[in-house]
């Protein structure tokens, strides 16, 4: 089991990195959560990792921090919500953000996320409920950071990795932008583009 990675960032494209350790690289999907934690490309990294094995394939999930892969391996155990759309979930609210809705019983937020509907979101809701006082403890604060493109065109650019059309995801920013709040960082923006997103 490949557990933790601690390596050079070779390179980065969500939702994609690949990591250099002595020589040996290893690609890993994470989350835009996680993504946008990430140093710049040719610095030091370290991650958490959960090995996913298929009959085919064998890969990697990346994370900064363990409390994120934690709620990732308890999602991954809930009835159709697979690797793919636990990731969506973790790259459109983070743990803490998550563990609130369960408790509030907020179908609605959750099926703001792209690819969750309202049965999943009351799935996740059921099944994670006995789960929300680990959840909500040990929660170190987290701070996205961006660099490169613009905080706009980042946020645009990963709500296309998640599954929008360019255009959807360009109106999406706007809507968010028009709340009126200051985002210092493209995670920011993103979150509040699925907040204010009503799912039809």
């Amino acid at each position: 089991m490949i557990s933790r990675l601690t390596g050079i960032l070779a390179a980065k494209r969500a939702p994609q990195i690949l990591i250099d350790c002595n020589g040996v690289g290893y690609e890993a999907d994470v989350s835009m959560t996680t993504y946008y934690q990430l140093p710049e490309v040719g610095e030091q990294i370290s991650i958490w990792t959960h090995l996913l094995v298929k009959e085919d394939s064998h890969s990697l999930i990346g994370f900064t921090g363990e409390q994120e892969r934690k709620l990732f391996r308890q999602l991954i155990r809930i009835n159709g919500v697979g690797p793919k759309m636990a990731l969506t979930i973790l790259s459109g609210i983070d743990d803490q953000q998550f563990a609130i809705c369960v408790a509030n019983n907020d179908v609605a937020m959750l099926t703001r996320l792209p690819g969750i509907g309202k049965k999943t979101a009351e799935r996740l809701i059921i099944e994670m409920r006995d789960k929300i006082e680990a959840l909500l403890s040990d929660m170190p604060a987290q701070q996205a950071s961006s660099g490169g493109h613009s905080v706009i065109s980042e946020a645009i650019e990963a709500l296309q990795a998640l599954g929008y059309k360019p255009a959807d995801a360009e109106q999406m920013i706007g809507r968010a932008q028009q709340q009126g709040e200051t985002h210092s960082s493209a995670s920011q923006l993103i979150k509040k583009a699925l907040q204010t997103t009503v799912k039809l």
